[in-house]
């Protein structure tokens, strides 16, 4: 039976069973090499399921995105182990290809949150981070239209919906810091503006890991030149090029009205600051500015 035929509540006891499974066998599991952290609405869906088609790559057991660094760290290791693959199927790649398997997971969230990057640094030490850009403009509104579909978002109205935004995260991130176990919904789900000033995020990302720990891409290329980003992202991890995936785009939205040309120019305003920090992790001026 296909996954996404499966009943929502017989998924959830199927998950249920396999996460206490997984905790009684922690000990033999792995962690991730990797994570993608993000941007939401950027594309992470679509690389993470062409990763998953290589060869040594051994996705994570449940679903992509496990949200263990943002909202669920209080579960603790044992939790987060559970939902990765056994060492023993890293090993069997191991005596197949010469190459130790490696794990991974993307949660985009992980990119915005204030506690994951510190949390990431502490209990993955030397892990890589794959974090993709996209226009900000587009990337603001596609994400409120996914909000909206999945009943995160009660104002249809984006133009409306980005102009509570101020009001909605007044005072939530300082809230999130000083309570590493608080949750905002609004800060998640909300931040329309604030999840697309990459640069931000991606310099406290690299206060805790290093920059050379962290690979940054354009989804727009990506989705246009999937093969030099694909072997990009492999000599990042260190993977032998053996092969490219079936490349699909994941997760993509339609959506029913245009974005109207005032509110453009004034996001357009809005992120150019942040477009021109993002030229030093791109090594270039960002295609949507180019």
């Amino acid at each position: 039976m296909n996954s996404s035929t499966v009943p929502e509540p017989v998924k959830r006891i199927i998950h249920a069973g396999s996460r206490s499974f997984g905790r009684l066998t922690a000990g033999s599991r792995m962690l991730p090499s990797f994570l993608i952290c993000g941007g939401q609405r950027c594309g992470t869906t679509s690389l993470y399921r062409a990763l998953s088609q290589h060869p040594l790559i051994l996705k994570a057991v449940l679903h992509k995105g496990v949200h263990y660094f943002d909202t669920n760290y209080h579960r603790g290791p044992d939790w987060y182990r559970a939902h990765f693959p056994l060492r023993r199927a890293a090993e069997r790649l191991l005596d197949e290809h010469g190459y130790p398997g490696q794990t991974f997971e993307s949660s985009p969230y992980y990119l915005y949150h204030p506690h994951a990057a510190a949390r990431i640094a502490r209990d993955l030490p030397g892990v890589r981070v794959i974090v993709l850009v996209r226009d900000p403009v587009e990337r603001a509104h596609s994400q409120h239209a996914h909000e909206v579909a999945r009943g995160f978002e009660l104002e249809a109205d984006f133009a409306r919906a980005l102009s509570l935004e101020t009001s909605r995260l007044r005072g939530q991130q300082a809230r999130l810091t000083a309570d590493p176990f608080a949750y905002s919904f609004a800060h998640q789900h909300h931040a329309y503006r604030a999840r697309g000033e990459y640069a931000i995020a991606l310099e406290q990302l690299a206060h805790q890991l290093g920059r050379d720990s962290i690979l940054v891409q354009e989804a727009e290329e990506f989705f246009t030149d999937p093969k030099t980003v694909y072997e990009r992202v492999q000599n990042f991890l260190g993977l032998p090029h053996l092969g490219f995936p079936e490349f699909e785009q994941h997760n993509a939205r339609p959506r029913e009205t245009e974005l109207p040309d005032e509110i453009h120019a004034e996001l357009r305003a809005h992120f150019a600051p942040h477009d021109a920090a993002l030229t030093a992790w791109l090594g270039r001026t960002p295609a949507w500015r180019a």
